[in-house]
């Protein structure tokens, strides 16, 4: 299949279908989620914390408390105040059902 190349600040990037990337960069974790979600969490217009969160239908509360991390931790997460700790990411990746990298 041919892309399209585009250059951005003297940069290339190529420009492809979203649900190809997502094939790209997908694991068998991520297969679960809806479109509605990788949606979101592709155009990074919120946490993708609280986008998982949110899907999974918890509260700040209750993935904190499943985390093991403090709530007002986790809204300064989730708020992008405070980046987390790699402890504190992967607890939140493993309450959430969902591959690490989806927080990044």
């Amino acid at each position: 299949m041919d892309y399209d190349l585009l250059h951005i600040q003297g940069k290339p990037y190529v420009l492809l279908p979203l649900h190809e990337y997502r094939a790209m960069v997908s694991d068998d974790t991520d297969n679960s989620l809806p479109d509605d979600v990788l949606n979101a969490l592709t155009a990074k217009q919120e946490s993708p914390v609280k986008i998982l969160r949110k899907f999974r239908g918890y509260t700040q509360q209750e993935l904190s408390d499943m985390a093991g991390l403090s709530r007002p931790y986790l809204t300064e997460i989730e708020t992008g105040k405070k980046d987390g700790s790699l402890r504190a990411m992967k607890a939140i990746a493993a309450s959430l059902q969902v591959n690490l990298g989806l927080l990044a």
